[in-house]
């Protein structure tokens, strides 16, 4: 299978031969947020790089002898000595920005970098609410109790984006606290595919409905972005136990 498209390697697959020509390689699954943040920092980057997409229900056999923790986003640094594979999106989304600073997306002052990461870092909470909403099948006094949660969370970005008084978390231009963020908000349409009119974000968060249309324009959003209509579609096969990982290329 070719690499640098939208299907992805599953168990019995062969292992992808990328262009020797000096290209990072990111090993990622196409409707992963953590993935999606890596995709969103190279893009801002305007860093050239090669893409694998791996069937995390049904790993290829070569993915794990050559990325033992066998997680996406995998990033293999190729003009390294060994050619190393770094994990974890906030480990790899800070490599790149250290070694590639011509685009700065972290803050330069220690203390507004460390603030920053404490963010992204809290919204894990959000992450956790909304995924218990989309695919765990709860009654509804749990959903409404995650619903506070994630809209009480939620409340907080908002309060810190006016607080800013800026049109990016980051300020002018978008950053990493954007692109960080900016991959779970553009999963949570699928909210009202499945607890409708219960969820709003127009109405209740005017801040950050403002910020999610302006960060929709970005150019590097718009490079990987998908309508809500394929993320409730993969959404609910995975939530029934049959995720289609390759229902782009079906659309295709």
């Amino acid at each position: 299978m070719a690499v640098n498209t939208n299907r992805h390697f599953g168990k019995g697959s062969s292992e992808p031969s990328f262009a020797n020509d000096g290209q990072l390689r990111l090993f990622s699954m196409r409707f992963c947020p953590f993935a999606h943040r890596i995709h969103l920092v190279l893009n801002a980057k305007n860093i050239p790089y090669h893409v694998a997409y791996i069937n995390l229900s049904d790993k290829p056999e070569w993915y794990s002898k050559l990325n033992p923790n066998g997680k996406v986003p995998a990033l293999q640094l190729v003009n390294e000595p060994g050619e190393p594979f770094l994990a974890e999106s906030m480990v790899i989304a800070e490599y790149l920005d250290e070694k590639y600073p011509e685009v700065k997306l972290f803050p330069d002052d220690p203390l507004e970098k460390a603030q920053t990461k404490l963010w992204v870092e809290r919204f894990g909470s959000i992450a956790g609410a909304f995924y218990k909403l989309v695919y765990e099948k709860n009654a509804d006094d749990v959903n409404e109790q995650l619903l506070k949660t994630f809209y009480a969370e939620l409340g907080q970005y908002e309060t810190e984006l006016a607080r800013r008084g800026t049109r990016y978390f980051a300020g002018a231009k978008p950053g990493i606290f954007d692109y960080a963020v900016w991959p779970w908000f553009e999963r949570f349409g699928i909210l009202g595919s499945l607890i409708g009119d219960k969820y709003s974000l127009d109405d209740k968060f005017p801040k950050l409905a403002q910020w999610l249309h302006l960060t929709r324009e970005d150019l590097a959003v718009q490079k990987h972005l998908l309508s809500t209509y394929t993320h409730t579609q993969f959404s609910l096969g995975r939530r029934d136990g049959t995720p289609h990982y390759d229902l782009l290329v079906e659309e295709s």
